[in-house]
């Protein structure tokens, strides 16, 4: 065999040792909601900020180790399709989350809310032109393609925490 096609098929070789077939994380990837709502902001330019937010933990339901896993939560309100605000969240690096392994709960508080002056954040909540929330969890891994993992309303309720 030519030296050529030798270095060839080792190249092939080793560029595959680490390939493993992708995981579907629509179903390898168990999303448990913790918490959903509304969280205290604070005051921001002299108005009373709420901002929904999201807490969850992510469980690695693949025989595989996902490496540099990423979720980014996209708020949206409930009657609308534009997106309203993000969370970016890396939560894995390279170590990866093995198999079988569940993360600390994780925190997505979209950037964006709504603010009032001369209203407690209770009454915020309760006022007749509120507009619930949902979000809309998607995954990604290594180099593989955003998925979506799931949607879910944002309780109307306050989050100081």
């Amino acid at each position: 065999m030519c030296a050529s096609v030798r270095l060839l098929l080792l190249l092939t070789f080793v560029s595959c040792a680490g390939c493993a077939p992708p995981v579907d994380l629509t179903r390898r990837l168990q999303v448990s909601i913790d918490n959903t709502g509304w969280f205290d902001a604070g005051i921001v330019n002299g108005q009373n900020k709420l901002v929904p937010t999201v807490i969850f933990t992510l469980k690695n339901l693949s025989d595989q180790k996902l490496v540099t896993l990423q979720i980014n939560a996209i708020f949206r309100r409930v009657n609308e399709n534009d997106e309203w605000g993000s969370a970016f969240m890396p939560i894995v690096g390279s170590e990866g989350l093995p198999p079988g392994a569940t993360t600390q709960p994780l925190t997505a508080k979209s950037q964006l809310g709504y603010t009032g002056t001369g209203q407690s954040r209770q009454e915020m909540l309760e006022n007749s032109h509120f507009v619930d929330a949902k979000v809309e969890l998607f995954a990604k891994y290594g180099s593989r393609q955003w998925a979506r993992i799931g949607t879910y309303p944002i309780t109307r309720r306050l989050l100081t925490k």
